[in-house]
């Protein structure tokens, strides 16, 4: 387990200094002090590796996204503020920012990307069955919804959403709208 998390912080490492062009097996293995068999006996792939790592960071930011949506008290709000925690966590780390930048090898564009973000979007959104515990038959398909928008507001960031109360005004416009709509959040 020492080895899998010094891989992964090595991960890390690579794209911070090197982006996700710069990552590689070789490189990883180097960084980490360990060899390429062992990053391959942990990881089957750049492309898992990557991945892990990411998953690895961002289920370590899930403390600091709770706390911003503790004082959220129903669907909407908490949506809305789901969307907004996640935006600011992904602008304000530098490896997670490298997820906005259009270089080869981004992981948000590995077709397999939205299967892997689905175990983090779970942890998120599960406070959502606190409030309406009815809701759980449909989790999965907000799930969906959640991961696939959400990747494309963090992918695509631009002027017309730039401020925290932009993001909000859209989520709720939008986002919100597709949500409410039958089944999921009607009675």
């Amino acid at each position: 387990m020492r080895s899998r998390n010094k891989i992964l912080d090595a991960t890390l490492d690579v794209i911070r200094s090197e982006g996700f062009e710069g990552v590689s097996i070789a490189a990883v293995a180097h960084t980490a002090g360990v060899t390429r068999q062992t990053v391959y006996s942990n990881f089957g792939s750049r492309e898992d590796l990557v991945s892990q790592a990411l998953i690895a960071l961002l289920m370590r930011t899930l403390a600091d996204i709770r706390a911003k949506l503790a004082p959220v008290q129903d669907i909407p709000a908490y949506i809305c503020e789901l969307f907004v925690a996640i935006r600011s966590v992904v602008r304000a780390d530098p490896v997670l920012g490298r997820l906005l930048a259009a270089e080869t090898h981004n992981p948000l564009f590995d077709p397999m990307m939205t299967t892997r973000a689905k175990p983090v979007a779970r942890e998120l959104l599960l406070p959502v069955l606190e409030f309406d515990p009815g809701l759980e038959p449909h989790l999965d398909d907000i799930i969906q919804i959640v991961v696939r928008l959400g990747m494309s507001v963090v992918v695509f960031d631009g002027d017309d959403i730039r401020s925290d109360d932009d993001l909000r005004r859209f989520v709720a416009r939008w986002v919100l709208p597709a949500l409410m709509s039958p089944p999921i959040f009607r009675d």
